[in-house]
Order: C-alpha cells, then structure tokens, then sequence
C-alpha cells in the first residue's frame, strides 16, 4: 500500500471529495513520515505540527460538509524560509539576521492560505540564498534524501529535500539563478521557476521569482492555479493570466525543440548528465518534435559580470551590518563578497551591462525553437558540506551556467527528472519556454515525463537505518 504521504497533492484532493481519506489523516501520516526523515536531512525550519493538527481537523470538517474553503483546502505546504510569513521571523539563512517577526505575509503565502493549504513549517536555505547548497550559518546542514553525504542543491535546499523525502507534496521555492532548478534536479523533482512577474513576490530583485517545488507536473500547475494570482504589493507584476493550469495535454508533433548541450562556459557535462539528455531528446523526437542541436549561450563575460554584480551587493549588505554581525555570516560568503571590496564604479557598472548580453542571448534561441531542453546541472550532487561543486569562493557560478540566463532573460523554465546515473543519483532535465509561454513548458514537461521512463519510485526511498 502507498503511504499517503507518497500521493501527489491532486490525487489527495481528489481522495478528499470522495471521502475516501481526510486531511488530518494526511497530517497524521506526513507527520510520522517528518518523524523518520527530518533528523537525517534537516529541511525544516519553525516546525508546527501543533497547528497543523488543528488546522487539518478544521479542514476534514469543512470537506465533510461538502464547503473546502479553496482548492488546495487541507494539502500541507511548506514556504521557503526567507519568503515572510505573518509573525515569524525572516532570518535569511543567516546567523546575522537580528530576527523581527514579519507583520504580513508575502504574496505567494498570502495566495496560499487563501486557498486553504496548511502551511506547517519553513524550509531551509543557505546565507542570503546565495549558495547552491543546504550549508548555512543559521540552520542545521540539509543533505539529499538519495544519499545523506551528499548536497541536496540551493538555495532552496530543504525545499527540495523534503520534497523528495514526502514531507507534504507542495513546497514553494524562489529563484534568483537556479535555486529552484538546482536542487529540483539533484533531488528527482520537479522544480518550476515561472516568468519574471508571474507569481507576485515581495521584495522583488532583478530575475527572483517564487515557485513550487513537487514530485509531480501536475501538482507545480495546481500550485501555479493558487500562486499566479495578482498582487499590488509586486510593482513588476504581470497581468492576470488566461493560462488553463488544469490542461496539460499537449500535441508535439512539429514542435521546434534545440538541445543545448554545452551552456557555453562553467562546469564541464558529466557522461551519465549527457545521456539522459540525449535520452529525453531521443524521447521527444520518438514523439514525433523536431529536434535539432543549438549552441550555449552563456559566455565568460557574461558569468563573471554576473559575479562581479553580485558580488558587489553583498558587500554593500555586509558592510551595512552592526558592529559583529558580518563576522557571523558563513565563511564561504564572507570571503566570495569581499572580492568586491576592490571593484570600482565603472566595474560594477560594467557588470550591469553583461545582465543585457545574458538578456539579449536570452531571446535568441525562440526565434527558431519553441522550447530549448539542457541540463539542469552538468554533474551529479557533490559533498554535503560543500558550498558548491568546486567549493571554492573565487569561482562560485561554474554550475550555474545552465540555469542563470533564463533568470536574466525572464523565461519560463523547469526541471524534471530525466535519468539516472550509475549509482542511481536522479538527473535533472531543464524546459525552457519563450517568456510569459509558464503553460506550454509545464504541458512540454508532462509530455516529457510521461515519454520518458524516468520517474523516482518514491517509495522504494528509504530513510537511513529503516
């Protein structure tokens, strides 16, 4: 028998109005699978289950009386730790947040309540969410459920652990440069970053978007249906969407799909990475798209602007700490922003300009593909203790190369598992869409995980020593 707590969030509600399960029994079950999987990776932060338990009894009531209050009525959820939730404190991933409670909640939150989800816990993330990693100066060290030595990707690390280890179904990420795609991929799931603009967010930054994390297609659309909604606190906000979340059929015959092997610069791509690229292209050929090779698009200039930029805001954030503060920021951070200390006026400026490149290389690609497939990462996971592959401050975005752009460029895109690798590690795909086309790269993924035989077999997912 499956444990509840292995059902999709759209199968569950469908068991809610047929009777033939409860919320609270839900809770009950995510509860002691928390219980068996929280110890060893670490994803949570600000754990409720006191409220939880409450709040699924309301809901059971309501689902009873034949009157949920939303669509998402008694599916529990987790938010991403620095996105604010009414009365609890933000810290960022970081031991030196002074720690004020939030006086509202933040869009996305806002949406989610509204629709009935029991948000039960946060979920944890580096310092300031700058790190492709579960390592933070605030939080226990989060791992992957596939193997706890090693990382489980970020920023959104426990986001993506406890999505992969059944702790609820729906989970809500952000992205500023992979940090939904990144650990969605090292992790076996689904991991969407909308169009810039598309889910309302607050405070908003150059490319950061908030989106779910899930197991399943199906279950990021059903998130999307709730979090799309507009906001007027969001001033980049777009328009009400007429896109149908619920329709993911899709005919791919004649689709234009160009394979992005090579990002361009970064990271070189691991064998086992390549052949589960090629074996969802080959699927989508099969299927009956045209699918043909197309170049990176990511130069040196580009990264390094991207770094340089960066880098220069979190010095300017660590230099306007109190006295004592930035020396409780972790390490790793501490000694990637201060390659800033020396930039000059016209070196960040500069920067700003490679942020236009990566936009303009950005559109390039749709206007011959509906849609480019590449990797999510070009290697496998690494250490848990590492900040990043290369663990090494002085090149921090060697990873990200495949991820990044599409931030920048405002695209829609998506990571879905697509193979594994011989030690049985999951191999994430990216979609990437034309900007504002968020339905078409989640209906081209569920096609894609449909074609290709690569889905994680969640339950055979064990806890060490179970």
């Amino acid at each position: 028998m499956t444990d509840l707590s292995d059902l999709p969030a759209t199968r569950l509600l469908a068991m809610f109005r047929s009777r033939e399960t409860s919320p609270a029994e839900v809770w009950a079950d995510v509860e002691c699978r928390i219980a068996t999987w929280e110890p060893a990776i670490a994803a949570l932060w600000a754990y409720d289950p006191e409220s939880a338990r409450a709040e699924a009894a309301a809901a059971t009531a309501r689902w009873a009386e034949g009157a949920p209050k939303g669509p998402l009525d008694g599916v529990p959820v987790t938010v991403k730790e620095l996105i604010a939730t009414k009365g609890m404190p933000v810290p960022n991933g970081t031991a030196a947040t002074t720690l004020v409670a939030a006086s509202q909640d933040a869009p996305p939150v806002a949406r989610l309540r509204e629709d009935g989800a029991i948000i039960f816990a946060k979920t944890t993330c580096p310092d300031y969410g700058m790190l492709s990693s579960g390592l933070s100066s605030f939080h226990k060290l989060s791992r992957n459920p596939w193997d706890i030595r090693l990382n489980p990707g970020g920023s959104s690390a426990g986001a993506a652990a406890a999505a992969a280890a059944g702790l609820g179904p729906l989970h809500l990420g952000t992205d500023i440069g992979g940090s939904i795609r990144i650990p969605a991929g090292l992790t076996g799931t689904v991991g969407f970053k909308p169009s810039y603009g598309r889910v309302p967010i607050d405070p908003t930054f150059i490319g950061r978007v908030a989106g779910p994390m899930t197991r399943t297609v199906a279950d990021a659309a059903l998130m999307m249906a709730t979090l799309s909604r507009p906001d007027a606190r969001d001033p980049t906000g777009l328009p009400p969407s007429m896109i149908d979340w619920n329709d993911l059929t899709l005919e791919p015959r004649g689709l234009m799909i160009g394979v992005m092997e090579e990002a361009g610069c970064g990271l070189p791509v691991d064998p086992d990475v390549a052949t589960a690229l090629a074996d969802c292209a080959r699927a989508l050929k099969d299927a009956g798209a045209v699918v043909e090779p197309t170049s990176g698009i990511l130069t040196r200039a580009m990264l390094d602007g991207f770094d340089r930029f960066f880098r220069a805001r979190f010095w300017a954030t660590m230099s306007a700490l109190p006295d004592g503060k930035s020396a409780m920021v972790l390490p790793y951070i501490r000694e990637w922003a201060k390659g800033a200390a020396t930039l000059t006026g016209t070196d960040v400026a500069e920067a700003c300009d490679e942020f236009h490149a990566i936009k303009t290389a950005a559109a390039a690609p749709f206007a011959r593909f509906d849609a480019i497939l590449s990797p999510v990462n070009p290697q496998p996971s690494w250490p848990a203790e590492s900040a990043s592959p290369l663990d090494d401050p002085a090149r921090p975005f060697e990873h990200i190369a495949f991820t990044l752009p599409w931030n920048v460029g405002e695209q829609p895109a998506i990571s879905v598992n697509g193979g594994f690798t011989g030690a049985g590690l999951p191999i994430g795909v990216q979609i990437v869409g034309p900007r504002y086309a968020d339905g078409f790269v989640l209906k081209l993924a569920a096609l894609l995980a449909k074609i290709v035989d690569a889905e994680p077999r969640w339950s055979d997912l064990r806890p060490p020593g179970a």
